[in-house]
């Protein structure tokens, strides 16, 4: 799993969706303490500007999870280190997908973008 996540090989977000943990987190801190604080004021000053320019992006909070979760960091570490070992191992995952059955019809879809469905029927 740690591998397929990692497949877009870097990650990246648009502001808007972890903003909250770097501006006005709590009454008692403006950045969530479990971040980094060089890595927070980082991405602050990339998010600078989110509300009025929607298009910027930075790491995924799912990311920072990997990272710091003793069950899959050493994985995470050894993938930034080993390009080979992460891609001989997320070719790996993906033979094992295509062993699913994939879901269509009233079961499913195939999705243009992972984001968003590709029609919602009600």
């Amino acid at each position: 799993m740690v591998a397929l996540s990692g497949g877009h090989t870097i990650r990246f977000s648009h502001c808007n969706e972890f903003s909250d943990r770097i501006f006005n987190f709590s009454s008692a801190s403006d950045v969530d303490p479990a971040l980094n604080p060089k890595f927070a004021a980082a991405l602050k000053k990339v998010c600078a500007n989110f509300q009025t320019d929607k298009g910027m992006s930075a790491l995924l909070r799912f990311d920072h999870v990997l990272v710091t979760d003793p069950r899959t960091k050493p994985l995470v570490e050894l993938y930034a280190t080993n390009h080979k070992a992460f891609f001989t191992d997320f070719a790996r995952a993906m033979e094992k997908l295509s062993l699913l059955d994939i879901k269509t019809g009233q079961e499913g879809e195939v999705r243009h973008r992972c984001d968003s469905f590709n029609n919602i029927k009600t």
